[in-house]
């Protein structure tokens, strides 16, 4: 856990996280609160108002007497905020600092997909082919 934001925050994103990269598909029961408490060592009220997060935003469901569940959509619900997210949190500033350095639309496009060649596949800097890193 990371001490500089709300537990209960964190939960919320480890579970959309495992929704996002499948490890929790859409109609799956979620882990208990009971059990991911004593997981993480952490007060189960904590865990539940992180559940309540989803709960909130439809990713999550609960089946009286049976648990929390995946909700139908609950990936692409996810995908669409991390999407805004990401424009809001780094393209939007990207964009401002370019325009700053007068760089147009199309050089960046060019720089971006540089940028991108030289990323391996899993996401972490890579060689281009026929470069060196």
């Amino acid at each position: 856990m990371d001490d500089s934001r709300p537990i209960f925050v964190q939960i919320a994103e480890r579970i959309a996280d495992d929704i996002l990269d499948g490890t929790l598909p859409e109609g799956t029961q979620v882990p208990s609160t009971t059990e991911l408490s004593a997981f993480y060592r952490i007060n189960p009220a904590t865990v539940a108002k992180g559940m309540a997060e989803l709960v909130a935003q439809d990713v999550l469901h609960k089946r009286r007497g049976i648990g929390m569940f995946v909700s139908t959509g609950a990936r692409a619900r996810l995908l669409e905020g991390r999407r805004a997210a990401f424009v809001d949190e780094f393209v939007a500033p990207l964009v401002h600092e370019a325009r700053r350095l007068g760089i147009g639309a199309d050089d960046l496009h060019h720089m971006l997909s540089e940028a991108a060649g030289r990323t391996g596949a899993d996401g972490a800097p890579g060689q281009a082919a026929g470069g060196a890193r």
